[in-house]
């Protein structure tokens, strides 16, 4: 049997709210390709991870969305936003605030932060939702092991995500509806962490929030963790990918 294939889009550096609308696009082409009605085919070109459009078939309705914050925003999910005073405290520091439909509270995204979108069918993968959200830690941890990580490591909840003792290194928030998910995890790279010390990220007392460069010691951009973090998404999710501008609709 051929591994499924998933569509990649690779929005470089993009508001946050460019990268939710081009998650909603391909919600609603995985939504489509299950009723029957969807486009099978997808535009891209090849990569040393991956495979061109021409082989992808009707599996490439499913997709991964990668971003990188152009600017700060504290976005909260389906748990309540801040309330009005501290809203204002954060407007006042330079930062857009965002709700996203997606599990967690308040946390931070912006510039030198890996944005990955999912969009997986969970039911044609007969993937439980905790299982699905395991799964995404395992792809975290597969990057931290190929940079040389090997103290990462998964909690569990409420301490969901990617851990370096204390600190959090890759927050983890996602939604699923008709059992297409979407929303998906943070990676702190190059992320200046100050933004963090304004809110209780993720609602979690007493606990801190790291990056890639930080832990290793130099620089890390998001750039370079691209490819490492596609080799370990594309072996935990036993699929092929297919590199695209923009998903079929």
């Amino acid at each position: 049997m051929s591994r499924a294939a998933v569509r990649v889009l690779r929005l470089g550096l993009r508001p946050y709210g460019e990268a939710l609308r081009a998650q909603e696009r391909c919600v609603a082409a995985a939504r489509a390709a299950r009723a029957g009605t969807g486009s099978s085919s997808s535009t891209g070109s090849g990569s040393s991870t991956g495979s061109s459009s021409s082989e992808a078939g009707p599996a490439a309705a499913e997709g991964l969305v990668l971003s990188e914050p152009a600017a700060p925003v504290y976005a909260w999910g389906l748990r309540g936003a801040p309330a009005a005073a501290a809203a204002a405290r954060l407007r006042a520091r330079g930062a857009a605030l965002a709700a996203a439909r997606r599990g967690g509270l308040l946390t931070f995204h912006g510039p030198g932060q890996l944005l990955a979108f999912p969009v997986l069918d969970l039911r044609r993968r007969r993937l439980p939702l905790r299982a699905y959200v395991a799964a995404l830690e395992r792809a975290a941890l597969g990057l931290c092991r190929r940079l040389g990580l090997a103290a990462a490591r998964a909690l569990p909840p409420p301490y969901t995500g990617v851990w370096l003792g204390d600190c959090k290194l890759c927050a983890i928030g996602v939604h699923c509806g008709n059992y297409i998910t979407s929303h998906g995890l943070a990676l702190n790279c190059c992320t200046d962490l100050t933004w963090f010390e304004h809110i209780v990220p993720c609602g979690l007392e007493g606990k801190g929030v790291t990056s890639l460069s930080r832990e290793l010691g130099r620089h890390v951009a998001v750039a370079d963790v691209l490819e490492p973090f596609l080799d370990s998404f594309q072996e935990v999710f036993d699929c092929t990918l297919v590199f695209a501008e923009e998903p079929a609709l």
